[in-house]
């Protein structure tokens, strides 16, 4: 009597399969470290966090609005991804250029198996992109004074971008296992994120088919008038690396038919989902945005909350409201340096924006003709803050918007006074106001809607009275507001009027 033993096929096929699974993962974790402790990766990882640092103290000015910052975290990762580009491409050719491929006919693992092995590999540098964008994103909606919101499509195109950069240089590898193949690749990269949107039609639906869509514009717009297609953008490098990568590995030798069918089945997905993605971005802005944006420009009021701080009124996009406390801090201290009614009038305050032609292109904003009403616009800090304490000087002093164009006499020193005379550094803050970036000579008083004439005896006459300080100046300034306010006062009368130094010469706008 003799007995028979024989493998179940469980044991047959399921053990080795599941043992090649286990040296894919055991081959991308040795891949991965080697990957992050290349020097191209090491130094452009280094050179990333350095942007990031950079970005984040000097955007803004300490009043970040997140619809911005999210899509400002998308050029950095392209150092990390050019890198890996290069050292995926490497790893995936050592075997030739060391000469050891005919070696691993004797391992476990075929030449597809090894491929996805590298495509794995790429996976933990896209996390360390991903969190240095959550650290760059999260930093600055850290801060109180952030307004806004931001998207997760547009903070997912960073991490994808090393993902396509490396699915890239995967591909390359098995497609022209050459040295050179991979220079080409990143001069051609480079050339289709820059020049692609140009050349196939500027910010049009053609553009989205590259890495990063740049807007011609730099203004702030409400969040839900953007109208760019994050989330289909997403979807569409995700589909467009994923299947980069299954190319890559249908390509390599040693499959069976089955792990031929699934990887052809994955790449088919892969390429729905770009597809899907692709033509999402491509449908362009919704009606309803198109006729969102009309109202928010020509008729804010309908969208605006308003909110009353002291005697005056400011109405605000709804993101922007937090921020109305900060508007009336500035209002306050104009005011309080003004003289007769000026000092206790009721000012409208409202934010205006020109949001007909999207992120595509900036677009000048028509100064108000209502009396007492000042415009504000959605970005704050830096030069803004003196840009809207001239606007509502000149308000205080003319009565309404539209005459700060057409004002060249003495009021244009009574109103750059009342604009800067209560700032802690006038000189910088004056500077940092004109179009010249000077504070000698005649320059373009800038504010949120038109741009005021400041000649260079008026120049010369503020700057003595920003040295004189505000105790000597405001009593004066108060004590003879109807005379610094009339049409017909010359700029050398309000210098006799305030003790300073006149101006050689008449007044004269150029």
């Amino acid at each position: 009597m003799s007995t028979v033993l024989t493998r179940t096929p469980a044991e047959t096929h399921t053990a080795p399969a599941r043992q090649s699974w286990q040296a894919i993962f055991a081959l991308a974790r040795f891949e991965s470290r080697k990957l992050l402790l290349r020097i191209p990766v090491l130094f452009m990882l280094a050179a990333y966090v350095a942007w990031i640092v950079w970005r984040t103290q000097n955007d803004w000015s300490g009043y970040p609005a997140l619809q911005d910052v999210d899509r400002a975290t998308q050029t950095g990762p392209l150092l990390v991804g050019f890198a890996v580009l290069l050292c995926v491409n490497q790893a995936v050719l050592r075997s030739q250029r060391h000469d050891t491929e005919r070696l691993f006919g004797v391992l476990v693992l075929e030449p597809w198996r090894r491929t996805a092995a590298h495509a794995l590999s790429i996976l933990p540098v896209t996390g360390l992109v991903a969190l240095g964008v959550a650290a760059q994103f999260g930093w600055q909606a850290a801060k109180s004074t952030a307004v806004g919101h931001g998207s997760v499509g547009e903070l997912l195109v960073g991490p994808l971008c090393v993902l396509l950069c490396g699915a890239i240089g995967l591909l390359m590898a098995r497609l022209v296992p050459k040295p050179f193949a991979i220079p080409v690749a990143a001069v051609l990269l480079l050339v289709f994120s820059v020049l692609a949107p140009v050349s196939l039609g500027g910010g049009g639906a053609t553009a989205w088919l590259t890495p990063i869509v740049g807007e011609g514009s730099s203004k702030t717009i409400p969040s839900d008038l953007i109208g760019r297609p994050a989330v289909s953008h997403a979807l569409y490098l995700t589909g467009l690396a994923l299947a980069l990568a299954l190319l890559a590995v249908l390509i390599g030798k040693g499959r069976t038919k089955t792990s031929t069918a699934v990887l052809a089945g994955s790449l088919a997905g892969a390429i729905a989902l770009g597809v899907v993605g692709g033509v999402g971005q491509a449908a362009g802005v919704s009606s309803e945005t198109v006729a969102a944006r009309t109202v928010a420009t020509l008729n804010p009021q309908k969208v605006q909350s308003c909110v009353r701080h002291g005697r005056s009124t400011y109405c605000a996009f709804p993101e922007w409201v937090p921020r109305t406390a900060t508007w009336a801090e500035v209002t306050d201290h104009v005011q309080s340096l003004a003289g007769g009614t000026a000092q206790t009038r009721k000012l409208l305050v409202q934010q205006r924006v020109e949001a007909r032609y999207g992120m595509e292109a900036d677009g000048a904003i028509e100064p108000s003709t209502t009396p007492n009403q000042v415009t504000v616009r959605t970005m704050w800090g830096g030069p803004r803050t003196p840009e809207f304490s001239a606007a509502v000087a000149s308000v205080l002093v003319l009565g309404n918007e539209k005459a700060g164009g057409d004002v060249c006499d003495g009021r244009m020193v009574t109103i750059m006074w009342l604009a800067l005379g209560w700032t802690s550094d006038p000189v910088t803050e004056l500077r940092a106001v004109r179009l010249s970036d000077t504070v000698t000579g005649s320059s373009i008083v800038l504010s949120p809607t038109n741009g005021m004439t400041m000649t260079a005896g008026q120049t010369s006459v503020v700057r003595e009275l920003l040295a004189a300080g505000p105790s000597t100046v405001t009593p004066k300034v108060k004590a003879h507001w109807a005379e610094l306010t009339s049409p017909k006062v010359t700029t050398a009368k309000v210098a006799q009027l305030l003790g300073v130094k006149g101006p050689g010469g008449a007044d004269k706008c150029e």
